[in-house]
This record gives structure tokens, sequence and C-alpha cells, in this order.
């Protein structure tokens, strides 16, 4: 209890009345709050008993109070979901309206088309292609320039469309006969094409024999050089890109009993306005013309 007779301790060198705490010959002077600070304080402590109002605050044994505008972070995301899908809605229309190239000139919608197809890959395509669109053995690698039926935009939306040997009336559709297995070839010849094939993309040791075999059953599809034909999904044998392997055993097997890749009909799967989203992105990968 602070005696009231006692004399106050000012100090000397301010002139301010101490606390009468002493540590180590240290005083406390006894200086009141600024105005400034005690105005906030006062003004915090009023904003607070107003949140605790409005929003909700404090635990019960049922939860917590609700507040006056009863506010929650589930509300709020679902406010944000709703305006983000009626965004995603609108851009949907447009691409859904437009034509490929017109929505390649519009940067908004471009933007809004790669980024949905990016997603529609991963949900739809990444299983084959790849998360990356790098492909695998079967499987063609979209990032690079080498297509088998084009790689304009609107090529590669009817690709993605009807399909590639699917089910739909108007997929794209090839077959390449099985020389050896149904004895069109004999191994020999077949061996000795092989080796001109290889011959195509290294420009190595052309083999006469292989040529002449080349020319009577491969070049009506391939092409005399080689180059490929997209209109019956040829691959042009002169690059370095293989869909199913390089080596002569690879190519072997391929002429003897030909794989033949089966890529679904999207139309019945997905909206189209999606179909051109995810031919645009496939587009923008690098490799598109």
């Amino acid at each position: 209890m602070v005696d009231p007779n006692k004399p106050k301790d000012i100090d000397a060198h301010s002139g301010v009345e101490t606390t009468g705490h002493d540590w180590d010959g240290i005083k406390e002077l006894n200086n009141p709050a600024p105005r400034w600070w005690l105005w906030i304080f006062y003004a915090c402590c009023i904003w607070a008993v107003g949140y605790w109002v409005v929003y909700p605050a404090w635990p019960t044994l049922s939860g917590n109070t609700a507040g006056v505008w009863q506010w929650t972070q589930y509300k709020k995301l679902a406010e944000e979901q709703a305006e983000i899908t009626a965004r995603r809605g609108e851009f949907a229309k447009q691409v859904k309206a437009q034509s490929l190239a017109d929505i390649k000139k519009n940067p908004e919608l471009y933007a809004f088309a790669v980024a949905g197809g990016k997603a529609a890959f991963k949900e739809n395509c990444a299983a084959c292609h790849g998360t990356g669109a790098a492909g695998g053995p079967g499987y063609p690698n979209l990032n690079d320039d080498d297509w088998l039926w084009g790689g304009k935009l609107e090529d590669i939306y009817t690709t993605l469309k009807y399909g590639v040997r699917s089910t739909h009336d108007e997929t794209r559709t090839s077959q390449m006969p099985a020389f050896g297995k149904d004895g069109i070839l004999k191994s020999d010849e077949i061996a000795s094409v092989a080796d001109y094939v290889l011959s195509l993309s290294s420009g190595k040791g052309a083999s006469e024999s292989g040529g002449a075999v080349y020319s009577q059953n491969c070049a009506s599809c391939h092409g005399d050089n080689g180059k490929g034909n997209r209109d019956f999904g040829a691959p042009n044998l002169t690059d370095a890109i293989w869909l199913y392997g390089n080596t002569k055993a690879d190519i072997v097997a391929q002429v003897n009993n030909p794989r033949h890749g089966v890529m679904p009909t999207w139309e019945a799967r997905l909206p189209d306005e999606t179909v051109k989203q995810l031919a645009i992105y496939v587009h923008s990968l690098g490799g598109g013309e």
C-alpha cells in the first residue's frame, strides 16, 4: 500500500516522478502513456466488441457465436467459386460460339482456352501421352512437329473430335498391311526393306533390293521419298522420330505384323468447347503448325 505521506521521489535529471521501483540504482520514470496511444487503444477495444457482434467469435458448447452477419469461410468460398464458375461459363460460351482461328486472335479468350485445355489434357489425355505430352512407345509425342494427321488447329481438332480408328463414323483410319503375317513379303524382303527404311533417316547404305520392295509395297502410302502422307496417317520415314522404335528389329516387327494404335473419339465424352480448348492447348505445346 502506498503511503500518502511519503514524499514523492523526483528524478534529479528529468524532474519526473518515479514509480518507486529501483533496480540496482536504476529507477523507472512514471511517464503517462501518450494521448494518441490511448485513443488508439480505446478504438481497438470498441472495434473488437463490434467484431464479436458482427462475426463469429466466441466458442460455445455447440460451436461458436454466429454473429449478426452469419459470415463463414465456407459461404465465402462458395460465393467465390460461384463467381469463378459464372465467369468460366461465359468464356466457355464464347469458345463454343467462335472458330478456332478467332479464338487464337483474342488474347484473353486464347489464354482461357490454353488453361482449360491443359486441365482437360491432364484429366483425359495424360494417361497415354504423359503429363508433359511427350508420349511414349505407340503414343505420339505432341511437343514435336511430326504429325500423322496434320498439325494445324483444325487438323488437331478433327483428330480429337473423331478419334483414330475409333467407333465414330468420321474417325481417322488407316491400315498398314501385315506383310509378313499375311505372306505378302518373305522374311528376307522384310529385312531388306527395313534396311532401306533405316537408310531414309540416316542417309547411309541404301539397299537397292530394299528400295525395290519399298517402291512396290510402301511408296503408295509413305511416298516415293518416304515423307509420309497425312491423308492416310502414314508417318514420315525420313526423320528421326519413331512411334514404335528405331532399330531394325523394331521396323521388321512393324512390317511383319503392324501395331495399330486406337485413340477414342471425344465428341460424345467431352463438350465441343472442351475439345476446342484441348486442340488449342496441344497446338500451343510448340509443334503446332
